[in-house]
């Protein structure tokens, strides 16, 4: 047993702040932002409009003063205008000179000018804030255009009643935009947590559950059927549980498999070593017919204990490496046939159609094993078929030689590989076309052809099912070459 500690998946940890958590702060502090950018052009604008209207009531009452006989006014009317603009004095300049309209008491020195004839957005947003911000009860001097042809008309107004009005409206602007920005905020919350945050934590709630029982199909999500960008994350998590669903229960499989394989193999090997025993004393007796049969019973008894002893090839992590070197192949060939067993007169037939002289570069035993391998699922495929045909039922190995490459062809005229089994014709449990049948010939077959640096493919088009395989011959290094020749 080992003594270092089994690693333990952490905990997953729960946010203090979920997605809908921050999907509200977020939408309250961008509100609030945009209110920001939204008063501070608006009070400028305010203050503008504020002076402007003064601006427009002084330059009426510029009117009614110039239309007055010899340009005087009473005090007390000139008082009611004043008062009914809200300045301490009325003035205008025309040419050189400057004529003030109407006065009352004498103001007190001037704390800012303010020309509206040329207004900079910039400025009347510093402006507007450093009157709010300024508690002085100080006047102020406001230049706007005149009329009559005047240059300029200009008034002397408090600040008091414009920096009471701004905050006035500010206020309320405020409040407003409260009663928007809730609105709003608890509208893009609402939509955008029932649109995109409940199917979310949907999402990842069956992620955790899933990850507790990857192996229990209840598990798996269902989609929803939208049609966004979350739907296909439902469906493509759906298929992903799915496929991975299906690969845990074939490890399982697989690990009950090499579980069984061991246990069968620690018996399988004390029994045929004692048929060896058996097939040795069989061996010295003198009958032809026990010696024409004796030394091919002792070569199956011998694989056969190999095999036991080498445990399945999916029992094990990988094959050992092929021990390659030059085999003729149509003995090799016969020699699957014999182990068959198929009668000569039987229903199917055996035709080999093997290149006269054709030598392989290929381990033999595993060669043979694929070779036996793919025959018997030949076998059974044309057992397997209702309607049997004696004269049509036949099984055909062809090899011969394409330059560097070796190619063998075993075929049959059964009913094929349905489209299933096409999609995973060189997979463990995936690949087998019959009831109850696990696909492991194929997939033994093919991971021994890699092992040799080829390759088995199905070949299209063809009456039942026809397999190639390609194995190419060693390569060999032309410096290694070389040097042997110097030796020689």
């Amino acid at each position: 047993m080992s003594d270092e500690p089994v690693a333990r998946p952490e905990p997953v940890r729960t946010a203090r702040l979920g997605l809908s958590g921050k999907l509200l702060v977020f939408t309250i502090l961008f509100v609030m932002i945009a209110e920001v950018l939204i008063y501070v052009p608006s009070i400028a604008i305010y203050r503008s409009m504020w002076l402007n209207d003064r601006l427009a009531s002084a330059y009426t009452a510029a009117l009614v003063l110039d239309a007055a006989p010899n340009g005087m006014v009473p005090d007390s009317l000139a008082k009611q205008i004043l008062d009914s603009i809200g300045a301490r004095a009325v003035a205008m300049k025309m040419g050189t000179q400057r004529r003030l309209l109407a006065v009352g008491d004498a103001p007190p020195p001037i704390a800012d000018d303010f020309d509206m004839r040329n207004v900079y957005t910039f400025d009347s947003i510093v402006d507007s804030f450093m009157m709010m911000l300024n508690n002085k009860k100080g006047v102020m001097r406001v230049i706007g255009r005149a009329p009559m042809g005047g240059d300029y008309i200009e008034i002397i107004l408090d600040e008091p009643p414009l920096r009471k009005a701004m905050l006035r409206y500010s206020v309320d602007l405020l409040l407003i935009s409260l009663l928007i920005s809730g609105i709003t905020a608890a509208m893009v919350y609402l939509t955008l947590h029932y649109l995109f945050v409940r199917p979310m934590r949907r999402v990842t709630a069956n992620m955790t559950a899933f990850r507790a029982d990857p192996e229990n199909a209840d598990r798996i999500i269902m989609p929803s059927g939208r049609a966004d960008e979350i739907g296909i994350a439902e469906r493509e998590l759906a298929t992903m549980q799915t496929e991975l669903a299906s690969m845990l229960q074939q490890k399982s499989r697989l690990a009950a498999l090499g579980l069984a394989v061991s246990k069968i193999n620690h018996d399988l090997r004390n029994l045929l070593g004692s048929a060896q025993l058996i097939s040795d004393r069989l061996l010295a007796l003198p009958d032809p017919n026990v010696q024409r049969f004796a030394p091919k019973l002792m070569r199956a008894l011998e694989r056969a204990i190999a095999f036991c002893q080498s445990t399945l090839s999916y029992g094990r992590l990988q094959e050992p490496p092929p021990e390659r070197k030059p085999i003729p192949l149509e003995p090799l060939v016969e020699e699957v046939h014999e182990t068959l067993g198929l009668p000569p007169d039987g229903s199917i037939r055996w035709i080999s159609a093997v290149e006269r002289g054709l030598v392989v570069e290929a381990d033999y035993e595993q060669l043979f094993r694929i070779l036996l391998n793919l025959s018997r699922n030949a076998i059974q495929a044309l057992e397997s078929r209702a309607a049997r045909d004696p004269g049509r039922d036949q099984i055909r190995i062809t090899g011969r030689r394409e330059g560097a490459v070796v190619v063998i062809e075993v075929s049959d005229t059964g009913p094929g590989f349905s489209e299933k089994a096409q999609a995973h014709l060189f997979e463990a449990f995936q690949g087998s076309t019959r009831p109850g049948g696990t696909g492991l010939g194929l997939a033994i077959a093919a991971e021994l052809v890699r092992a040799h640096g080829g390759e088995i493919r199905l070949v299209e088009g063809t009456i039942g099912a026809t397999l190639r395989l390609s194995i190419p011959d060693r390569a060999v290094e032309l410096s290694a070459r070389r040097g042997a020749r110097a030796q020689g």
